[in-house]
């Protein structure tokens, strides 16, 4: 009826793009800037969609692209942020990632706080609020900052999620943990979690590492310990997740979380390998067949502290990228991680290892939705693991 209507063509490129048909997506969203070469969200779309085909170089294009068209347009300056990010550009990354608040991704906005943010410097005497902003597994890597604002002086409050209220209780130099719902105490600054590298100047090479910040409480371990010589004697213990939050009531995040959560029934390879007693680490989502060689204790998890008892006593996690994940590696745990073709950018580009986190190796597709290569992989390594 209109052959050069530019919103349809944008939203026939959303369709595709969500069909798996990622060309033909990409055509529509072409088609779209034919007639109106200024509109930001189209940029942005096909940006993304570039990301998501591992053509960094073509997403970087259409992000400056659409900002040039719109200068103000944040969706498009925290995508771009991102990809710098993906690409340890962390100097430029950082920086830029400080549009989200203004974005779509983060609709609630910055909350408001009297008290002035906290930007780096000084902390002397000053009680500094941080707080959690996104998922339980942003939380879980960037709570390993808290230290580091306790030794410039601070008294730090953490205010997160209240499943992690009980694990970071333990956190060094945390002085108080609140749950985020709850009323928060004075300060004099604060700061959002993910807001802290820009405030150290984070780099690649100066990522804080102190090996394992994150620990199980003693009395918790020890009692997963005995339940579990009863269940596995001499046997590898490996825990499994095979799927994130779905996250439906945000499409955008409900779209990744398709692509970064697998079936269960693909794990079947790893079944196959020898002297391996399997748990399931799996709070949420599908269930796992019952034919399953696999133990499942997480109906008695009520939050995280309770999770990292089991994972104490565990040789290693196999997972998806999704909290525990971040939890088992933060422990010091080995992990590895089951990673979409169109990675987070925290997992940086072209390496199998992270300087987040030194025991976590990633298994990456090298297509889209390839799990079969991924598993296959991991099954192979896992025989050389237990043998």
């Amino acid at each position: 009826m209109r052959p050069t209507d530019s919103a349809a063509y944008n939203r026939l490129g959303m369709v595709l793009g969500e069909l798996g048909r990622l060309e033909d997506a990409a055509a529509a969203y072409l088609r779209a800037l034919e007639t109106r070469p200024d509109r930001a969200d189209v940029w942005n779309n096909l940006g993304n969609l570039r990301r998501r085909q591992g053509r960094l170089a073509d997403a970087e294009a259409c992000y400056i692209s659409g900002i040039a068209s719109r200068p103000d347009a944040a969706d498009l300056h925290t995508h771009l942020a991102m990809l710098l990010l993906h690409r340890g550009d962390f100097t430029a990354g950082w920086a830029a990632y400080e549009w989200r608040w203004r974005s779509t991704l983060l609709d609630g906005g910055r909350p408001d706080i009297a008290a002035p943010l906290w930007c780096g410097g000084t902390l002397d005497g000053k009680t500094l609020l941080i707080h959690a902003e996104q998922g339980f597994g942003d939380t879980l890597q960037f709570c390993r900052y808290v230290p580091l604002a306790a030794a410039r002086g601070a008294r730090v409050i953490l205010a997160v999620p209240a499943p992690l209220v009980r694990l970071l209780g333990n956190l060094p130099g945390a002085s108080l943990v609140v749950d985020q719902q709850d009323p928060w105490p004075l300060c004099d600054l604060h700061c959002p979690m993910l807001s802290l590298p820009l405030a150290f100047g984070t780099t690649l090479a100066t990522i804080p590492q102190s090996g394992t910040y994150l620990q199980a409480g003693a009395e918790t371990a020890r009692a997963w310990h005995s339940r579990l010589e009863q269940t596995s004697g001499r046997h590898r213990r490996i825990g499994l997740v095979w799927a994130g939050n779905p996250r439906r009531d945000v499409p955008a995040l409900a779209a990744i979380d398709r692509r970064r959560s697998l079936n269960p029934e693909t794990l079947a390879p790893l079944f196959d390998v020898p002297g391996v007693r399997y748990f399931s680490l799996q709070k949420d989502g599908p269930r796992a067949p019952e034919h399953f060689p696999m133990i499942d204790f997480m109906d008695e998890m009520s939050d995280f502290a309770d999770t990292s008892g089991l994972l104490a006593n565990l040789d290693l996690v196999i997972s998806v990228d999704t909290a525990v994940a971040h939890l088992a590696a933060a422990m010091g745990k080995p992990v590895w991680l089951l990673d979409r073709f169109d990675p987070c950018w925290r997992w940086l580009a072209d390496r199998r290892d992270s300087p987040w986190y030194p025991t976590l190796r990633i298994y990456r597709q090298t297509s889209p939705d390839d799990w079969a290569s991924v598993i296959a992989d991991a099954a192979r390594d896992l025989a050389r693991y237990t043998s």
